[in-house]
């Protein structure tokens, strides 16, 4: 095997020593709820990464489907003992497994729109005018369902309506604040950008109740996540280039992103990815990272008073826990600012830490297995007897949709931060 493909690997080589195959992942890991096969779990991937340093086993069909078998969720690195970073150890499998044997039709295509935002600006346009051929309208709830297969979709599931007007379109790149107040870059996302602007408008309208500046650099890409699930790290570090060169021109306190998945990428997996194999990006990497922050998180540290932005009319809520949030130990700060929004009553579902299933690419690749994944999620939502469930991530929110759908239910799903701006003229419900 090319020394170039086992690269990847090698960097992780001294981590994957840690695993002394306890198997306290198999506990934590939805992908071994969902397959219960011993490659699906934490140990059997590091075991099989120990393997094909050993070159007992190549980089073949069989690794490549046990290396896909993974959300990136984090709750193995969560509960491991020893500390062995799993997330780091499968981003270089898969790194090892695309260097080896190429990217798939599926990624190739995600590179070429996510480093391209002229193309994911057309292709997102097409998908909204061509919609009602494609789509049809799911009755007593919001969102639209395929009427036929599409390549890598299926006709089953539900997905959210592309929004007319992308948001960054609809402000200026600097939204001037009050002297004094803190300035933030605002880090969009492709979702918030294309899919849920409203909830970008409530994140502008928050900040701005605080008094402060914001800035929303036009030159902003994707944050690259969909690549990195498919071991295209170089897809990844070129968008991570172009973020860092966007940023840094602003002088700004915190860089915030309203989607957990955008800021983990930012805050954790830019330096895990990228720094490890870039010493000339670390240091640069580490000074993004550093500045990164949740929206929640950021609202409840400048002493967001949701008494003054979310009142609203009586409703029951549950909160459900976004894995790139629940990593990094943003769990209390939203859960704090919705109790204290008046009206809303927050009724905790089971396990609402446990993964949503979707996992990027993973709901893809495996759909199936990712909606049995979301099933018990689903059914913890549906025994709280909520009207509305809120999370910080936007794909959460499409995957949660997407399994309460299945079950016919009129449960709404929103963004944590449209609870807390419902005072504000910018969210209705």
């Amino acid at each position: 095997m090319s020394e170039q493909a086992m690269a990847p690997l090698k960097r992780v080589e001294d981590q994957l020593k840690k695993c002394v195959k306890c198997g306290a992942c198999r506990a934590n890991c939805p992908a071994f709820s969902a397959f219960g096969r011993e490659p699906a779990v934490a140990r059997g991937k590091v075991t099989l990464a120990q393997h094909i340093l050993c070159n007992d086993i190549g980089l073949d069909d069989q690794t490549y489907l046990a290396m896909s078998k993974c959300l990136l969720c984090g709750s193995c690195v969560d509960k491991c003992p020893n500390d062995v970073p799993i997330d780091e150890i499968v981003i270089a499998a898969r790194e090892a497994l695309a260097r080896k044997r190429g990217l798939t039709t599926f990624h190739s295509a995600i590179a070429q729109v996510i480093k391209n935002r002229s193309l994911l600006k057309m292709g997102t346009r097409m998908a909204r005018l061509l919609g009602p051929l494609f789509f049809k309208k799911v009755p007593a709830t919001s969102g639209l369902r395929l009427r036929f297969p599409v390549p890598f979709i299926g006709n089953r599931r539900h997905l959210p309506h592309i929004a007319r007007k992308p948001f960054m379109e609809r402000h200026p790149e600097v939204i001037p604040g009050e002297t004094g107040k803190p300035r933030i870059i605002f880090f969009v996302g492709c979702m918030i950008n294309f899919v849920y602007p409203e909830v970008g408008e409530a994140a502008l309208a928050l900040f701005r109740h605080l008094g402060c500046t914001l800035i929303i650099p036009k030159g902003q890409q994707c944050c690259g996540l969909p690549g990195m699930s498919g071991g295209d790290l170089d897809t990844v570090r070129e968008l991570a280039e172009k973020n860092l060169v966007e940023m840094e021109q602003f002088e700004a306190d915190y860089v915030m992103s309203a989607c957990a998945t955008c800021s983990g990428a930012l805050h954790r997996l830019y330096p895990l990815a990228i720094g490890k194999r870039n010493p000339e990006l670390k240091a640069r990497l580490e000074a993004l990272a550093a500045k990164t922050i949740d929206a929640s998180q950021l609202l409840h540290k400048l002493g967001l008073n949701p008494a003054e932005t979310g009142a609203g009319s009586d409703i029951r809520i549950t909160y459900h826990d976004p894995c790139h949030l629940r990593t990094r130990g943003v769990t209390g700060q939203p859960r704090q600012l919705l109790r204290a929004v008046p009206g809303l009553e927050l009724a905790e579902m089971e396990s609402a830490d446990r993964c949503c299933g979707l996992g990027g690419t993973f709901n893809v690749y495996h759909y199936d297995s990712s909606m049995g994944i979301n099933e018990a999620k689903s059914r913890a939502i549906l025994t709280t007897s909520a009207q509305m469930v809120a999370t910080g991530c936007p794909g959460c929110m499409m995957q949660l949709s997407d399994g309460l759908k299945r079950h016919e239910s009129s449960i709404k799903v929103a963004h944590t931060l449209e609870l807390l701006a419902r005072n504000l003229g910018k969210v209705h419900y």
